[in-house]
């Protein structure tokens, strides 16, 4: 099968498509009517049906990203950590966007990544919706840094008065516009319902998880799902040499974060974290390593309510 690797910036798509016998390029805005050029510069080369890849860049690649999916072709979204360490074991010394983009295309070809499936219109918007709101949680509390230094001039700390209703009055409508999408959308309401029956995931969180992973329950088990949110222990240990275990953090970091206040509050009031992580502090494990443990445990037990579509059960316990 022919493969097209997708170099994603901000103004600018860079292609490079391989086929049986040749190899072409082609750079076109990053815009609707980009991509129509695009998809118009594959069916001139006769490349009815490609194995698209690129890298997860979030929104920049997004749109192309459904487009092509929707024209019939095979899309990967690639770990951008995955494409570093493949431009390492090939020595690539020179980086322009062409290159990048030729390299993403081998990679395609030499791997065959899984394909990707779009989430549905409501979740995109959900997800544009917990991250803005998010982002709106991080002004604020820049502003409320700048309001309690010391010595602010009664000009500025007007500005920043103002500002913060400002950001207040905004975090309000993103949030009536969050709760209208789960009235408007039964399946995900009952789904946020299911995962607000575990300690620890309040509406917000489930918001954040749902919006984070929205084809959760198509991952083939808990470790692929701690693998996504970067979860995953990295371990490091040659000859005599070992290094403390760490988060591989190779994956949303969204998640993550949505992930890190309720784990703690799951440590106190889910009697499963709670003795898990009591089993852990017993073996000499540092504060952090608990609460990352208590962060991974609780996203399988989302993933666990959402597969089964059953309500969490305080009786099952976590190995």
């Amino acid at each position: 099968m022919d493969v097209l690797g997708i170099d994603v910036g901000k103004r600018d798509l860079h292609a490079a498509l391989l086929q049986e016998k040749r190899s072409a390029s082609k750079s076109v805005p990053n815009s609707s009517a980009g991509i129509a050029q695009l998809q118009t510069w594959l069916k001139n080369r006769k490349a009815e049906r490609v194995h698209v890849c690129l890298e997860a860049t979030g929104g920049w690649s997004e749109e192309v990203a459904i487009a092509l999916n929707e024209a019939g072709h095979i899309v990967s979204l690639v770990n951008p950590a995955r494409i570093k360490a493949f431009a390492q074991s090939e020595m690539l010394r020179t980086k322009t966007d062409r290159i990048d983009a030729a390299l993403i295309a081998r990679f395609c070809r030499l791997h065959e990544p899984q394909p990707w499936t779009p989430p549905a219109p409501e979740i995109r918007i959900l997800q544009g919706l917990v991250r803005r709101e998010h982002s709106l949680i991080e002004m604020r509390v820049a502003e409320e840094n700048r309001r309690d230094a010391p010595l602010v001039a009664p000009p500025v700390m007007a500005s920043i008065t103002a500002m913060l209703k400002q950001i207040d009055r905004e975090m309000e409508r993103v949030e009536r516009e969050i709760e209208q999408l789960f009235k408007d959308y039964p399946t995900l309401r009952r789904q946020r319902e299911l995962l607000i029956s575990i300690p620890g995931i309040a509406e917000t969180t489930a918001a954040r998880i749902l919006g984070e992973m929205p084809n959760i329950t198509e991952f083939r088990d808990v470790k692929a799902v701690a693998a996504y949110a970067g979860l995953s222990p990295r371990h490091y240990q040659s000859g005599s040499i070992e290094y403390r275990s760490r988060l591989a953090k190779t994956g949303n970091a969204h998640l993550r974060r949505a992930l890190f206040f309720p784990a703690i509050t799951a440590i106190r009031h889910n009697p499963p974290i709670r003795d898990f992580a009591e089993r852990l502090r017993a073996r000499g494990k540092n504060k952090m390593t608990v609460v990352a443990a208590a962060m991974r445990k609780l996203l399988t037990l989302a993933y666990g309510v959402l597969k089964s579509g059953r309500p969490f059960d305080p009786a099952y316990g976590i190995a």
